[in-house]
């Protein structure tokens, strides 16, 4: 049973959510919040598996309840779903690098909002990893000089590099190991090896993590 957290300032929104997911076979809603502060403390209180977050609200924003949650949750932390109107959106880029596990439109349709909580709450760190890498390129190219350094790659391995370079530019855990000729279970491995030496929460933190460390490079490939 997968229980989830549905935050959105919205109050219609919120309870078509909420409806949709207690409908769905194997997942419980053990909450709902209207605003960034109220989701820090269902968080703590109702300890989710999943988090769906929408991003612009009053008061505190999505992207600081993403902060404040995964900064004060025990483990297993929850998987936080940022959920927005738009695609292409600099908040949700914040969110990522923030550590959730990535985004979701708002007007996607029923069966792929149960699916994304399905695969998310599943453990698979990034729902639709194409889509996530798009919008990390896009603002990766006008993004200036974060206010922390960059994780130092010189700690991984080869292969932890490569694995992390095919994750940046999108591609699932099968077709990286497809193109690398090593099983699905090694390519998980790997990167949860390299995501455990940078101290990365999320594949969609370590895809941020790539592209601003010059790894890879917007519309260019890995390097």
């Amino acid at each position: 049973m997968t229980r989830v957290l549905v935050v959105d300032d919205q109050f219609l929104i919120r309870a078509g959510l909420v409806a949709l997911l207690r409908a769905a076979p194997g997942i419980e809603v053990v909450g709902e919040a209207g605003d960034g502060a109220e989701a820090v403390a269902q968080a703590a209180a109702t300890r989710p598996d999943v988090i769906l977050m929408d991003i612009r609200m009053p008061g505190m924003s999505g992207i600081t309840a993403t902060e404040r949650i995964l900064a004060e949750a025990s483990d297993p932390a929850p998987r936080i779903l940022i959920l927005t109107t738009f695609d292409l959106d600099e908040y949700v880029y914040g969110a990522l690098r923030a550590g959730a596990a990535g985004f979701l439109l708002k007007d996607s349709g029923p069966e792929r909002l149960l699916t994304a909580v399905a695969v998310v709450g599943g453990g698979d760190a990034l729902f639709a990893p194409s889509v996530t890498r798009r919008l990390v390129e896009t603002f990766a190219r006008h993004a200036g000089p974060t206010s922390e350094p960059p994780p130092d790659l010189r700690t991984l391995t080869g292969r932890e590099l490569e694995v992390l370079k095919l994750t940046a530019r999108g591609l699932t855990n099968p077709e990286i190991a497809d193109q690398l000729f090593i099983s699905e279970a090694t390519v998980k491995t790997h990167l949860n090896r390299a995501m455990t030496k940078l101290d990365l929460d999320s594949r969609a933190q370590a895809v941020v993590v790539a592209y601003e460390t010059g790894l890879v490079t917007p519309g260019g490939g890995a390097l």
